[in-house]
C-alpha cells in the first residue's frame, strides 16, 4: 500500500526521463557513454596492488634470472599492466616504462573526469524536473472544485515529483558520482605502488649506458 502512494508514473517519467534527456543533451553521447562506462565499473572488484604484484611475479622473475633483453612479455589481461611490462622489455628502460604509465593514468583520469562531470550534472537538473512535474500536476488542477479525486491525485503528483526530483539527484546521481571519485583515486595510489614495486624489482636487470657526462669524461681521457 506504502509503495502505491509514492509511485505516480506520469510523475516518475518527468522527473526520470527528463532529467536522463537533459543530462545526454547537455554533455554529450561521448560523456554520458563515459559515465555509464565508469558507473558499470564500479560493480567490478577493485584494482589491488597484491594481487597485480603476484600477477606480475613470473614476469620479474624471469627479467631478474634472464635479464630484460631476454625475457618474453608475459600477458595478464589488465592493460595497463599489459602496456608498461611490453614498454619495459621492448625499450629496456625505466623511462619506457614511466611514459605508458603516465598515458594510461591521464586516460584514465580523463574518463573518470568525464564521468564524474555528466553524474554531477544530472544531479543538478533532477530537482529542476521534479519543480517540473509539480507544474505539470498543477496544471491538471480540476476547474470544478467538487471533483474531490482529482484534485487529490493533482496535489499528490505535485508532491510526488518533488520528491523524485530531490531522491534522484541526492540518492543516486550525486553518491555515483563520489563514488567513481573515490574509485578513481584509490586506484591510481594502487596502481603507483605496483609501478613503484616494478621498477625496484627490475632496476638490477637493466643495461646501464653511459650518460652525456660520463661520454664527455671519457673523450677527454682519450
Amino acid at each position: 500500500m506504502l509503495f502505491q502512494n509514492l509511485f505516480d508514473p506520469l510523475g516518475a517519467a518527468i522527473v526520470v526521463g527528463g532529467t536522463c534527456l537533459a543530462t545526454l543533451l547537455r554533455c554529450g553521447l561521448g560523456d554520458t557513454r563515459a559515465a555509464l562506462g565508469a558507473a558499470g565499473r564500479l560493480l567490478r572488484p577493485r584494482f589491488r596492488a597484491a594481487r597485480a604484484r603476484a600477477e606480475l611475479a613470473v614476469q620479474v622473475q624471469e627479467i631478474q634470472q634472464d635479464g630484460v633483453i631476454r625475457a618474453a612479455p608475459h600477458h595478464v589481461g589488465d592493460a595497463e599492466i599489459d602496456d608498461v611490462t611490453d614498454a619495459l622489455i621492448g625499450s629496456r628502460s625505466i623511462e619506457a616504462l614511466q611514459d605508458a604509465h603516465i598515458a594510461h593514468k591521464r586516460r584514465r583520469q580523463g574518463e573518470s573526469r568525464r564521468a564524474i562531470r555528466t553524474f554531477d550534472q544530472a544531479a543538478e537538473l533532477s530537482p529542476v524536473f521534479g519543480l517540473a512535474g509539480t507544474l505539470v500536476s498543477l496544471t491538471r488542477l480540476p476547474a470544478d472544485p467538487g471533483a474531490a479525486s482529482d484534485f487529490t491525485g493533482a496535489i499528490s503528483m505535485a508532491v510526488l515529483t518533488t520528491l523524485y526530483g530531490l531522491l534522484l539527484g541526492n540518492l543516486l546521481f550525486a553518491p555515483i558520482g563520489r563514488m567513481i571519485l573515490r574509485r578513481s583515486v584509490a586506484e591510481e595510489r594502487e596502481r603507483q605502488r605496483v609501478l613503484d614495486w616494478l621498477e625496484r624489482q627490475v632496476a638490477g636487470a637493466l643495461p646501464h649506458t653511459a650518460g652525456p657526462a660520463a661520454v664527455q669524461a671519457t673523450g677527454h681521457r682519450r
